[in-house]
């Protein structure tokens, strides 16, 4: 089964020394070796927000190169919009990238993987499945 990595995910094994990343990032790298990463666009450009030296945009930019963004269609949009406002009433607030990420999950029935606690909040209201590498 395929896996939609959010951003806290790749941030943890691209953006820090390899020593410091710990399991999320070998549970990474392992669904790569397995060619079960997902990725859109929305995550894309947060991993390469902020990054002021060219050189390292640059690099980074190549590399993720080698994960195509997963195709967002008008009913993700409408989805997310749905999945915010369900979360809301629940008394659960979010980003609108999560609640993307949340809604291409959903219609795509995979699971997210994430370091991100808010994910475990927008489970529990929408029934969303989460990644949890096995140790």
């Amino acid at each position: 089964m395929n896996v939609l990595v959010d951003t806290s995910v790749w941030s943890l094994a691209l953006r820090r020394k390899a020593a410091h990343a710990g399991d999320e990032a070998r549970a990474l790298a392992e669904l790569i070796r397995e060619g079960r990463v997902l990725m859109i666009g929305p995550v894309r450009q947060e991993l390469l927000s902020g990054i002021r030296d060219k050189a390292q945009f640059d690099a980074l930019r190549e590399h993720l190169r080698a994960f195509p963004d997963e195709p967002l269609h008008e009913p993700d949009f409408e989805q997310a919009a749905a999945c915010y406002n369900r979360c809301r009433e629940g008394g659960v607030q979010g980003l609108n990238t999560d609640f993307l990420l949340c809604a291409v999950a959903l219609r795509r029935k995979i699971p997210v993987f994430t370091t991100d606690k808010d994910f475990d909040r927008y489970a529990v209201v929408l029934g969303l499945q989460l990644y949890r590498p096995t140790q």
